[in-house]
């Protein structure tokens, strides 16, 4: 039996494992549905879409969505160790202070920017030094771009033309602006949160890590949680938690665990056949990500990601850790705000000099850019269910995107203005021709019809399992779920609103004050 059964392997989990067993005394497992994270598709950086339909994906897909054409919208999820972590791609971004500071006034107290802000630093090796807004010596390096395309720069002195203000450091309290993305790397290749703490933990004789262990429900003695029932090589096996049971399976497999032990909507479980144990209907509510729109040109400028993959650039990556497939694909990024008034950006672009559609499964014969507008704030909300009681199914899952009037008219407001920048020198010289979208649109009613046509998600899924005190939250500012002993949840699935930002370092820091939650250690001041 150990002290603590912490359940994936992802960003949360890692951290929580490596945290948990500073203390020789506390002994901890970590149950992995996933493998290793030795493939080369994990470790070269722009190699990361690679990954996508594979062994190392879940490979969910969202319910036919009906603000989007009745679409299907694909929902990968890392399923190695580090989780996503060893498969998104890699940007550095912690949202803005009042993105925490929202979290508190909604009830979870102790989480405002005051209160997490330590914990970004304490994780913090920012190879650009120490400084007010950042730290060195943490577990997670931080790097800036190994190998840019000169594009980036294109496209940052297009927007100053436009009016956006440059940004020296997103990272702030002052996010506006463009600017280029810091990376999860070290030396040019992915630094995960399996790299930046499991491995390192590993090494310790207090922390079992089991792979290819999936989880089929919790082991409950009436209100207490004092297991996890996992299959492992068709054998059904039980890890039994002397303290706590640490769900960290992320934003739609926490929920589903939770759901198939015969915790959350009381009505939901008797429609799929499992008995309720506790009727807590916030349960897989509250489910919100980051719609985005990929916007494609043909470029002149041939220093792209034009085959990255090429033996050639192969060779520099291994040698050098250098070239294009050190990339993270969207190089340089923009926080903007779409309309006056606004608190902060509403509006995030993703660009890079690639052809990115279908998430890197379509390819186009020729040099290109991408300006991606991405919703930052979105009003609309989904849901995660069970498809069965069986714990082999995948969840249900309906993000409701654009289901929101405002939604719709921000990303709009975010695609005129990317046709903007790419219309401005020095991109406006470098431009052949509009691919995706033409230059056909006209009307707010065309931008909308093909932003329901082709608008994705950019795989950021939080809000499941919710902090808060009301009777729809599932988790207290403790992360102890309610009406429960001994089980707690730590992972985007507690996240109360999204944060203005990718979503990978907002985890990471979650985790570490989780960490000091759990051993009632005064929080950082």
């Amino acid at each position: 039996m150990a002290d603590y059964v912490i359940v994936g392997a992802g960003s949360a989990g890692c951290v929580l494992a490596n945290r948990l067993t500073e203390d020789p005394s506390v002994s901890v497992v970590v149950l992995e549905a996933g493998g290793p994270d030795r493939s080369l598709n994990i470790k070269i950086p722009a190699a990361f879409a690679e990954q996508f339909h594979s062994k190392l994906d879940w490979d969910y897909y969202t319910e036919p969505e009906p603000h989007v054409d009745d679409r299907r919208l694909y929902c990968p999820r890392g399923r190695s160790l580090g989780g996503s972590s060893s498969m998104n791609a890699m940007l550095y971004v912690r949202g803005r202070p009042l993105d925490y500071n929202l979290w508190e006034e909604q009830g979870a107290d102790g989480w405002g920017w005051a209160s997490i802000r330590p914990y970004f630093l304490k994780a913090e090796n920012d190879e650009r030094g120490a400084s007010e807004h950042h730290g060195v010596g943490g577990p997670v390096n931080v790097q800036n771009q190994r190998s840019p395309r000169r594009m980036n720069a294109d496209f940052i002195r297009a927007a100053e033309a436009c009016g956006i203000p440059r940004c020296a450091d997103y990272n702030s309290p002052e996010q506006d602006g463009v600017g280029m993305f810091q990376t999860f790397q070290r030396n040019g290749r992915r630094w995960s949160c399996a790299d930046a703490y499991l491995r390192p933990a590993m090494k310790r004789d207090n922390l079992e890590v089991i792979t290819h262990a999936q989880v089929q429900r919790l082991e409950l003695d009436g209100r207490r949680a004092t297991g996890v029932v996992y299959k492992r090589k068709g054998r059904e096996s039980v890890a039994r938690a002397d303290r706590e049971v640490i769900l960290s399976a992320g934003a739609f497999n926490s929920p589903q665990i939770l759901m198939l032990s015969g915790i959350g909507p009381a009505g939901h479980l008797r429609d799929v056949g499992v008995p309720t144990t506790l009727d807590l209907p916030g349960v897989g509510q509250n489910l919100q990500d980051h719609p985005f729109l990929t916007m494609i040109w043909e470029m002149s400028d041939t220093h792209s990601l034009y085959r990255a993959d090429a033996p050639r650039n192969l060779a520099e990556w291994l040698l050098r850790r250098s070239g294009p497939l050190s990339s993270t694909v969207a190089e340089s990024v923009g926080f903007v705000r779409t309309r006056p008034g606004l608190p902060a950006a509403d509006i995030q672009f993703h660009v890079g000099a690639a052809y990115f559609e279908k998430h890197g499964e379509e390819e186009y014969d020729g040099h290109c850019f991408v300006i991606a507008p991405t919703l930052l704030t979105a009003r609309s909300r989904g849901w995660v269910k069970l498809g069965s009681p069986d714990a082999g199914d995948p969840p249900r899952i309906l993000t409701n995107s654009l289901e929101h009037p405002d939604d719709a008219r921000a990303m709009i407001a975010g695609m005129r203005l990317a046709q903007r920048i790419a219309a401005t020198d020095p991109l406006k010289s470098k431009v052949v021709k509009a691919l995706k979208p033409g230059d056909d649109l006209d009307s707010d009613a065309d931008y909308l019809d093909h932003l329901r046509s082709r608008v994705e998600l950019i795989y950021h899924p939080v809000g499941t399992c919710r902090i808060g005190k009301d009777d729809d939250a599932v988790v207290d500012p403790e992360l102890r779920v309610h009406g429960l002993e001994g089980l707690r949840v730590c992972d985007a699935s507690v996240f109360p609103v999204i944060p203005g930002g990718n979503t990978n370092a907002p985890v990471i820091a979650v985790a570490e004050r989780a960490a000091d939650l759990i051993k009632n250690r005064v929080p950082v001041a």
